[in-house]
This record gives structure tokens, C-alpha cells and sequence, in this order.
């Protein structure tokens, strides 16, 4: 269980700025119902499991707006995983509380594992531009496995910065995006490992497409937009 776990908080560092569309924000948009599905693809361009989000409990309105983001992770086998967490949008900003991640229902799933998540909210400007750089995030976790030896991770996302525009053709359609380049560093144990990724911002959509590399720069994973609607 721990493995998804680890899962869907990359999937929340990558999938965090699909939103939906309100007074707030132009790319971040919060329409209660709106709903996207992302698949994710091996080194290799094999499906390799997908991710459903849907916006719910949208409360406030023009720029001042909070929603619950239900998202259900699905792996390659079929095995499914739920959780959900909170969103809302102060004046030009989104901010993702992580800490909400660890519901009730994420505990269930987590048998008599004891997670705690701590860290900084992820801010999301709601407008971009080619050379901006934008906060960074982080977000620890410690988990203690009964009898079994305690775990430590800690995710930063840094170095951010909105590379360029470009027109990106993908399953749910095409988009003219902004590419926003980033490093996700993670420690857990004695290992570190730092993985650049690019996530294509559509207006209007939210995250259309992302890829991570491995330090030499080879794709080693990708998710897309696959359905979505508002």
C-alpha cells in the first residue's frame, strides 16, 4: 500500500494544477463536478495505470473559492486506490493542502499503518508568462509500519520556471499550452533521487500533459489527458 501511497502524492505534485474554471484563475478552473482522467505511460509507451480526479463541494465564489478534489489512482492491474483533498483559491492564487490527503478514507486503506504528512501548501499563480519562475513545494511524510521499521520521505518540487508556449495534440484533444519545467527531489532512507519533469497548463483545462526524466535527460515516464468535462 505504501507504493501507492508514494503514488498519489507525485500524482497530486503533477496533477495539483488540473483544476477547473472560475473567477480565480485562468488555468486553474473549480467547477463543482467538472471531472479528468489521465493515463500514464511506461519508458516504453505502454499504459501503465490512469488517474481520476473530480472537483466536488465548490463553496465562495469570484476570488475566493474552495473545492474537495476526489482522486481515485488506478495501476496497471486494476487495483484502485482513493483519496481526496483540498483546494481553494485566495485572490490569484491555489493553494493544494497535502495534509488533507491523510482523510478517514486514505486511513482505512492504510490498515495499521500510521502516516503523518506535513509541509508548505502549493501556491499556483493563476496567470503565467515564458520566463517566470514559480513557488516551490514541499511535503514530508512519515509512516510507522507496526513491527516494522518506520519510513521517512520528504518531496520537494523546485527550480521551477515556465519554459515556453506550444501547441500540444493529445488524446482529449489539442491545447495551446504554457510548458512549466520543474525537479522533483525525493529522500527517503539513504536513497536520494532528483527527476526533472514538464507539464503542458492549457487554459481553461488545467494539466494536459506531463513527462519525467532521469538525470541524462531520457523520458523514463509520461501521463496525458484522456477525457475530461466541465
Amino acid at each position: 500500500m505504501k507504493h501507492y501511497f508514494f503514488a498519489l502524492l507525485t500524482a497530486m505534485f503533477s496533477l495539483g494544477i488540473a483544476l477547473g474554471q472560475s473567477n480565480c484563475s485562468h488555468y486553474y478552473p473549480l467547477v463543482d463536478g467538472a471531472n479528468f482522467q489521465y493515463t500514464s505511460y511506461d519508458r516504453k509507451g505502454n499504459e501503465d495505470g490512469k488517474t481520476s480526479y473530480k472537483v466536488t463541494q465548490v463553496n465562495g465564489s469570484g476570488d475566493n473559492v474552495s473545492a474537495t478534489m476526489v482522486m481515485q489512482l488506478e495501476d496497471k492491474k486494476g487495483n484502485t486506490y482513493d483519496s481526496e483533498y483540498q483546494v481553494t483559491c485566495d485572490g490569484d492564487k491555489v493553494k493544494i493542502d497535502f495534509k488533507s490527503l491523510m482523510n478517514e478514507q486514505m486511513l482505512r486503506q492504510m490498515g495499521d499503518m500510521e502516516v503523518e504528512v506535513s509541509g508548505t501548501d502549493v501556491e499556483l499563480p493563476g496567470n503565467l508568462g515564458v520566463g517566470q519562475e514559480l513557488p516551490d513545494g514541499n511535503v514530508s511524510v512519515q509512516m510507522k509500519m507496526g513491527g516494522a521499521m518506520n519510513m521517512n520521505m520528504n518531496v520537494e518540487t523546485i527550480n521551477r520556471k515556465v519554459e515556453k508556449e506550444e501547441t500540444v495534440t493529445i488524446p482529449a484533444g489539442t491545447f495551446e499550452c504554457y510548458v512549466i519545467y520543474s525537479e522533483t527531489r525525493t529522500k527517503m532512507m539513504m536513497a536520494n533521487q532528483t527527476m526533472p519533469s514538464r507539464v503542458w497548463l492549457a487554459k481553461g483545462v488545467g494539466m494536459v500533459k506531463q513527462e519525467s526524466y532521469n538525470k541524462k535527460g531520457t523520458l523514463i515516464a509520461s501521463m496525458e489527458l484522456t477525457a475530461y468535462n466541465q
